[in-house]
Formats: C-alpha cells, structure tokens, sequence
C-alpha cells in the first residue's frame, strides 16, 4: 500500500473498539505504536479464543507495518481475520482503523500477523477442535 492509498473497507470481523486517550500518546502528541500493537494484540487473542474454544497465548508478531499515526480522539477499531488454523495455532491478519473524532473517514492505519497458540491450565500447546465437523 502506497502512502495514499486506502482499501475501501476492513477486511474481517470487528473484534474491538476503543478511543484513543492523551495517556497513550508520545511527547510529540502521537499514539504509542506499542499501545496499537497490544489493541491489536487483544482482538487477535480474542478472535482466537472464540473460534478455538480454549485459552491461546501469543506466539509470533510478524509483518507489523504501521501506515499513519493514531491521534487522541481517534476511535480505533481492529478487525480480525483467520488466515490458517493449524494443530494448535492459529494466524490472525489484524487491521487497525480509526476513525478522526469519530465522525470521519475511516483509515487503515496499522497491520499486522499474529499467531496464536492453544494452550492447557499448565501453559503446554493444545490440540485445537476441527470445526469442520
């Protein structure tokens, strides 16, 4: 995507929603990359967990490519996408939108791969459920 472009819409179902506050931004005014990757982070695992059933913990960030900045005022928005659902993992694409003060054009602003890993009470890997049945 080049620095103008925007897809037309998000890609997924939306897995959660939040404003952006003054107390997650930098000191030149900006969100904190950090705070959108743990947001995005969020509404992977949450994704994750409904679609396997079980508790999952974060195993891999990859491909994170961040395309504008989130102002304070900002509602943000992660959608979530399964793109492979192995024996116990499973990789979610995850888009972040925001929308300016709420009320205008919604903008992809961050992207990302994140993995996710099925596991028991004692933190070990889980065979994940065929849905397919």
């Amino acid at each position: 995507m080049t620095k103008h472009e925007n897809p037309p819409e998000p890609t997924g179902e939306l897995s959660l929603r939040v404003l952006a506050m003054p107390a997650d931004t930098n000191p030149s005014g900006h969100v904190f990359g950090g705070w959108v990757l743990g947001q995005m982070d969020i509404a992977g695992g949450m994704h994750a967990v409904s679609h396997s059933g079980l508790r999952t913990a974060t195993v891999a960030v990859d491909a994170m490519q961040f395309h504008r900045p989130v102002f304070v005022g900002d509602e943000v928005s992660c959608y979530t996408r399964i793109v492979r659902v192995g024996r116990t993992s499973i990789a979610m694409q995850v888009e972040t939108w925001v929308r300016r003060h709420r009320d205008g054009e919604a903008l992809l602003v961050t992207e990302g791969l994140f993995t996710y890993v099925a596991v028991d009470n004692k933190g070990q890997p889980v065979e994940i459920p065929d849905k397919r049945i």
